[in-house]
């Protein structure tokens, strides 16, 4: 597997570019531990569940594990805003999810030695009411304290509750109580915690989150004491959107070895880009002399940043490559768990063997890689063909995806919209193995092609539509599919040498 960065033009080292993770990665949360940077956030439908990113320099991040392989026992999906806190030299994770006994979604915690070594799941934590999600962690002088939105469900205002936690961080004690309301009825929630003298100030985010009409934005409200109400800055918001972000927030604050305070949210940004889904942007936040925080480089959320610190050279993205030359699948692969029950198996030799356990043909099994840019193509060998389709796809999910596949005797390009599918294109195809390659433009208008051993050529039609694809709160993505089941007589999908590059 091999990922290449390219450095910007040096006249740019003393700024660096938000978005600073360039791909979808929604409602992070930003710990400091053991001299690096750790980030997490929802991987909503996706599995492996809360991606772990690494960065020590608050700029440049690379993906080194996730929080859980397999989903806890006591869940089904929904999985947001994971929380990771360190207390005690371990690392918790506090995540929403939904409870499988009563499809609602509740805050779970589990604990690891470290952000990279495996998480230990230790069941639901707060399961009041209809809905808690969104928790945050914060240690008052020795007492922890865990925040949550609440009441996004019922028909009264949101408000953001909080409650004492037991001393291994494990259980709630006492009960909870109301640090802010929702008066305005214009949805708030993603808070955190920063105490500085004798405030407490929350930061929380407003607004809607999600989609083409997202107008996210970022508050603040201070008490003297944890324990009672805070009064909202007269002055709100302290971040919002831009000419270069359409929305922003729901995120959390680490601070730098020199006492620096950064905050990590996520933000669409305009136009094609927009497709790319909610990313993580950062930026120093500090205090004015109205003791108030404010965002160093205004109320806007801007691209160009003043860097954490000298020496810093931010990378961009280039290309991703995966020989599958390793007998573990790559960190960064992705896969749907709520339409199949995957299998791929790497073994060791240069393939990838793909196919779905106990599935319908048209809940295909998918391997996919975040989007990493809104222009980029990617291509993959197909070694064996069979009656089932295999080949490469843009997904969004099992009834939304549009894929370029060997079946049979055919190439096609199939079109799958609101769970029907479509043959766009159709063509002859006696070769077992064969080079299939897509060209994405503005994230969502494909071009295909493909190496039968004579050269790459075009496909008709040129041009495809793929803006169905995108749900709405997350991305599509582009990787291989394969529709081979694994009790069938069929032999698995077999894949060789993906590789995802910059147009």
């Amino acid at each position: 597997m091999v990922f290449s960065l390219c450095n910007v033009n040096a006249q740019e080292f003393e700024f660096y570019q938000n978005p600073v993770i360039r791909t979808d990665l929604a409602d992070p949360s930003v710990i400091r531990f053991d001299g690096a940077y750790y980030a997490s956030g929802t991987s909503s439908e996706w599995a492996p569940f809360y991606p772990i990113y690494k960065s020590t320099d608050l700029v440049n991040w690379i993906q080194v594990g996730h929080v859980f392989e397999q989903k806890p026992d006591w869940t089904e999906g929904s999985f947001w805003a994971p929380e990771l806190y360190v207390y005690n030299n371990k690392v918790y994770c506090y995540y929403s999810a939904r409870r499988k006994s009563d499809h609602k979604s509740y805050i779970g915690v589990a604990v690891a030695d470290t952000p990279e070594k495996a998480f230990e799941d230790k069941g639901p934590l707060v399961t009041i009411g209809s809905e808690c999600i969104d928790a945050f962690v914060f240690n008052d002088n020795g007492q922890l304290y865990i925040t949550w939105k609440a009441y996004g469900l019922d028909p009264r205002p949101i408000e953001i509750l909080c409650c004492k936690l037991s001393n291994d961080g494990l259980h709630l004690e006492g009960e909870p109580f109301t640090l802010l309301t929702d008066e305005e009825s214009i949805g708030i929630e993603g808070q955190c915690i920063i105490r500085k003298d004798d405030w407490y100030y929350l930061l929380y985010s407003a607004r809607g989150c999600c989609g083409p009409g997202s107008d996210y934005e970022v508050r603040v409200a201070r008490s003297k004491k944890i324990t009672e109400s805070f009064q909202n800055y007269s002055d709100n918001p302290i971040l919002m959107r831009s000419d270069d972000f359409q929305a922003c927030g729901h995120g959390t604050v680490t601070t730098t070895p020199e006492g620096r305070y950064y905050y990590l949210c996520h933000s669409y940004q305009h136009n094609a880009k927009f497709y790319m889904g909610r990313q993580p942007i950062v930026q120093e936040l500090v205090f004015g002399s109205d003791q108030w925080p404010h965002f160093k480089t205004g109320r806007l959320a801007t691209i160009r940043q003043p860097m954490p610190s000298e020496g810093i050279k931010q990378g961009e993205w280039k290309q991703f490559a995966d020989n599958f030359a390793s007998r573990k699948l790559g960190v960064s692969w992705t896969w749907n768990y709520t339409f199949c029950d995957v299998k791929a198996e790497v073994n060791g030799n240069g393939k990838l063997l793909l196919s779905g356990n106990g599935i319908k043909e048209s809940n295909a099994a998918v391997l996919c890689q975040r989007t990493p840019d809104s222009d980029y193509s990617f291509a993959v060998n197909v070694l064996n063909n069979g009656q089932s389709m295999r080949g490469i796809v843009l997904y969004g999910d099992a009834g939304n995806y549009v894929a370029l596949v060997l079946r049979g005797k055919k190439l096609q390009i199939i079109s799958m919209c609101n769970g029907k599918d479509t043959i766009l294109s159709e063509i002859p195809m006696k070769r077992r193995s064969i080079r299939l390659q897509a060209e994405v433009k503005d994230s969502r208008t494909l071009s295909f092609m493909f190496d039968d051993g004579n050269g790459m050529k075009k496909l008709e039609p040129c041009s495809v539509d793929a803006s169905h694809t995108t749900p709405w709160d997350r991305v599509a993505r582009p990787g291989v599919i394969s529709a081979v089941l694994v009790n069938s007589k069929e032999k698995p999908a077999e894949f060789s040498d993906f590789q995802m590059w910059k147009r």
